[in-house]
């Protein structure tokens, strides 16, 4: 598969997600064989502010490689320039534009799904972005329309592709479906269809088996994956041994569980610091510590251990009970 001139190992990426995809996770991901990550969605004003925050959420390193920059907005100008400024100054391997986001922060000021409701407004943010930075492939992720009156699959992918985008991720719910109900998968079937470009499934793939039917079920180029991911590395593992026709590994053992913690925890210290990156562990812990003997006693004192000294006594403690219930299991089966 190739996106524009990239060419890409294994279809199964990482979703930009806000609050997750940060260089940890994605580094995580990679490791376990995710063949494209992106970055969370970043504003296109910031952007071009130089807003601190906003260029820290786009460094990446080469090791990420292929990866994608996601950025959002409303204004086509500020959209040009903030391409541009990306491509320059971090030089991605693709450029996503954001119309998926339904939250309403960002589509009350027009940007993210909104520009669903405005297809001509959408026309000119993807040329404006396309024409800014013709030597990166420019991706689109959107949704199926705004609501159920107003689908615009298949309508909307010839237009982009004749705009020069050259991959569209779909998940296939409506704006104002949020993350509620069913997404749609006929919908990427019929994106597939109507586009020569390769089309990105993306929507309710909680398991393999999931992602081997959309494969067979919309006949698309790659899947996309987000939540699933949560506390859940080994997914993109696991995903990419079914894709290769390899044997499948055993699902993480408690102690895999343990150093995946310990390796996120020193990850995530390093890259955002003590204090900010402590209080973004909780949420991962509370994903990863969760289906197997005394998760929520281990789980509850990880998320409540006041600092990153307290975290890491914690984790030993849940490595030693992680080796010591495994050497448990195993004279069981002898």
């Amino acid at each position: 598969m190739k996106i524009g001139h990239i060419k890409i190992k294994t279809p199964i990426f990482l979703a930009p997600m806000a609050g997750y995809t940060d260089y940890p996770f994605r580094i995580l991901c990679k490791q376990m064989g995710a063949g494209v990550v992106y970055s969370e969605f970043v504003s296109a004003d910031g952007i071009i502010r130089e807003n601190t925050k906003s260029l820290n959420l786009i460094r990446f390193s080469n090791k990420e490689r292929p990866i994608g920059i996601q950025i959002f907005g409303d204004n086509p100008d500020v959209m040009s320039m903030a391409a541009r400024y990306v491509v320059d100054q971090f030089n991605p391997d693709i450029l996503d534009i954001n119309y998926g986001c339904p939250v309403p922060k960002v589509t009350k000021k027009g940007a993210g799904s909104a520009a669903l409701k405005d297809l001509c407004l959408m026309d000119d943010i993807t040329s404006a972005v396309v024409e800014s930075v013709p030597e990166v492939p420019v991706t689109v992720k959107m949704r199926a329309g705004w609501d159920k009156q107003s689908i615009i699959v298949p309508e909307v992918g010839p237009r982009l592709e004749n705009l020069g985008v050259k991959a569209i991720a779909l998940h296939p719910r409506t704006t104002s479906m949020r993350y509620k109900g069913k997404s749609d998968w006929s919908l990427i079937k019929q994106l597939k269809d109507s586009v020569s470009i390769p089309i990105i499934g993306n929507g309710d793939i909680l398991t393999t088996d999931d992602m081997v039917r959309m494969f067979e079920e919309t006949q698309c180029d790659a899947v996309m994956v987000g939540r699933v991911a949560h506390g859940n590395p080994w997914f993109f593992r696991e995903a990419k041994a079914r894709f290769m026709g390899q044997a499948v590994p055993l699902r993480p053992t408690m102690t895999e569980i343990a150093d995946m913690c310990e390796n996120h925890l020193n990850l995530i210290i390093k890259y955002h610091g003590q204090s900010i990156g402590s209080n973004l562990m909780r949420k991962h812990f509370s994903n990863y510590i969760k289906k197997f003997p005394g998760a929520s006693k281990i789980r509850y004192r990880l998320v409540t251990a006041p600092h990153v000294d307290d975290m890491r006594i914690e984790l030993e403690s849940f490595k030693e009970k992680a080796v010591y219930w495994e050497s448990q299991q195993d004279e069981n089966h002898l």
